[in-house]
């Protein structure tokens, strides 16, 4: 796999006259999904062409090689003229509002504990990135083992609020989950109320004691909210422990609110005759790992997990839904009835 590491074959001279790569079938579909992502995709060339001229870049793909691509970006590896350390990755993302504040936050972790900003269009959503090793990741560390790394990781991005500039960029979880007291219940009504009472006044309870008016406590900073195994990558394939960040979807707000990707992940690994116990137990160890208030996470998995179930159903996505309930649900230690076992859920 590459990523934002962009991993590869390597060159051993920049030659502008590498055949531009295709985009992968899997983002053309999705951007499809993307408002203005057909679109985008047209005119993807042109912006490669362009970020590789305005930055002095040269494509580091072997023929054939395929650029990475997740949902909505594309990664591509690529060296550095004149530079000490060529090696870099160039990131071109479909524009949609998630990538709006990615370099605002990579420019304030300045490479602690994220992958390091080299330059940025913003106009373009083009981002040059440091490269990693794109053919590993926390996923590969045994599921016990993870706690450990990916709570040093956290505890070097969770910058305390500022006033600077940059930090304007970022939406306010406080007044996101104020927003959500009234959102989710009229979407479980809509939706005619596809799962117990209990678990949305679960998820309300959590939104109204951390939203604007229930809040009591100062607590903000910088959150990464998609900070799961496939987005923790290691800086060398000879610095395997050594894990840096990547993708940040960046909100201000409790610390806790990361813990959710951990855990909606890697259901399958679980201990089979305990998934629920397992899953509680992880949640734990992640939150003692990073300093974290382990109810304050297990509340916040609640929130994210119990809007991710909504959504899923109404995109028509019954078994995403399901998973979604379950780790809601098991993580308060009261796993819903009629769900599938966790070894038949989708995994992620």
């Amino acid at each position: 796999m590459a990523s934002e590491a962009g991993a590869g074959g390597r060159s051993t001279a920049p030659d502008r006259v590498t055949a531009l790569p295709d985009l992968p079938p899997a983002l053309v579909r999705s951007a499809a999904t993307i408002d203005g992502g057909a679109r985008w995709t047209r005119a993807w060339h042109g912006l490669l062409a362009d970020r590789l001229d305005a930055w002095d870049l040269a494509l580091d793909l072997q023929p054939g090689q395929a650029a990475w691509a997740g949902r909505c970006a594309v990664v591509v590896p690529v060296l550095r003229r004149d530079s000490d350390a060529p090696h870099a990755v160039l990131k071109l993302s479909i524009p949609h509002d998630e990538a709006l504040p990615e370099p605002d936050a990579l420019e304030l972790w300045d490479g602690t504990g994220a992958v390091r900003l080299l330059a940025s269009s913003r106009p373009e959503y083009a981002l040059l990135l440091q490269r990693l090793d794109g053919d590993h990741s926390l996923r590969d560390v045994p599921l016990d083992e993870t706690p450990a790394p990916w709570g040093e990781v956290l505890r070097r991005l969770c910058l305390r609020a500022g006033t600077s500039a940059p930090w304007a960029a970022f939406p306010h979880l406080a007044s996101e989950a104020e927003q959500w007291t009234d959102t989710l219940p009229a979407q479980w009504d809509e939706l005619g109320e596809p799962f117990p009472r209990w678990l949305m006044e679960a998820a309300l309870e959590v939104c109204q004691s951390r939203g604007v008016i229930g809040r009591r406590s100062e607590r903000d900073v910088l959150v990464h909210t998609d900070l799961h195994y496939d987005n923790l990558l290691p800086t060398s394939p000879d610095r395997l422990g050594d894990f840096v960040a990547i993708d940040p979807k960046p909100v201000l707000g409790d610390a806790e609110y990361a813990v959710a990707p951990m855990l909606w992940n890697r259901l399958d690994e679980l201990d089979a005759g305990d998934p629920a116990g397992h899953l509680q137990a992880h949640c734990r160890a992640l939150a003692e790992a990073a300093g974290l208030d382990a109810e304050l996470a297990r509340g916040w998995t609640v929130v994210r997990e119990v809007r991710n179930a909504l959504s899923y159903l109404g995109h028509g996505l019954p078994g995403d839904a399901q998973r979604s309930l379950w780790v809601a649900s098991s993580v308060l230690g009261r796993t819903l009835d009629g769900l599938p076992p966790v070894g038949a859920l989708p995994s992620l």
